[in-house]
């Protein structure tokens, strides 16, 4: 994989366990990279679903894509405050362009004063059934959610909404340096 460069444009693909394709996003703008994660921008991008159905995100987010941790967060800088969006998912890998990580249907949503709620619990159940789910997966994902809401709870690494308005502005940065360049 060549090395990333700030303003890399990259589509994201989400999978389920079983290999399909679950949901795909069709920008995601390379802000930054840390030992433990990397970090893109989005605005009103194109999402579209496995069953075809399209539809764009509402506000700029602000993408976190851990590397060895089982969930991907995003960070909604939405007009009455900062949420965040908790995807317990497989660590991401990037090639051909593309950001790729398993979904595994357990989410947990952040609310701007620090509260969470955990979402599609009987999703996960269905889909641990269905697909086969290993005892030592389950495991995992479960610890991992345990993980986010402590991170959360700490205001820990990517909970830290100076950090996420600083990531912001530099994608807004990024974004006016390509609109001059074309």
């Amino acid at each position: 994989m060549k090395k990333l460069e700030i303003g890399d444009r990259l589509v994201i693909h989400s999978y389920k366990h079983n290999g399909c394709i679950h949901r795909a996003w069709d920008e995601a703008v390379f802000i930054e990279e840390t030992d433990d994660y990397y970090i893109f921008g989005n605005d009103k991008t194109k999402v579209i679903e496995s069953d075809g159905r399209k539809w764009k995100t509402k506000e700029p987010a602000i993408l976190y894509f851990f590397k060895n941790s089982w969930f991907n967060i995003i960070g909604q800088l939405k007009k009455n405050g900062i949420y965040y969006y908790c995807n317990i998912a497989s660590p991401a890998i990037i090639e051909d362009g593309a950001i790729k990580y398993i979904d595994y249907d357990l989410d947990l949503r952040v609310f701007p004063d620090g509260s969470y709620k955990v979402l599609d619990k009987g999703e996960y159940k269905y889909h641990k059934i269905k697909m086969k789910y290993p005892d030592e997966l389950d495991k995992i994902l479960n610890e991992e959610l345990k993980v986010l809401i402590e991170l959360n709870k700490n205001k820990d690494r990517v909970f830290n909404h100076e950090m996420l308005i600083s990531y912001n502005e530099k994608y807004e940065e990024i974004k006016k340096n390509m609109a001059e360049s074309v």
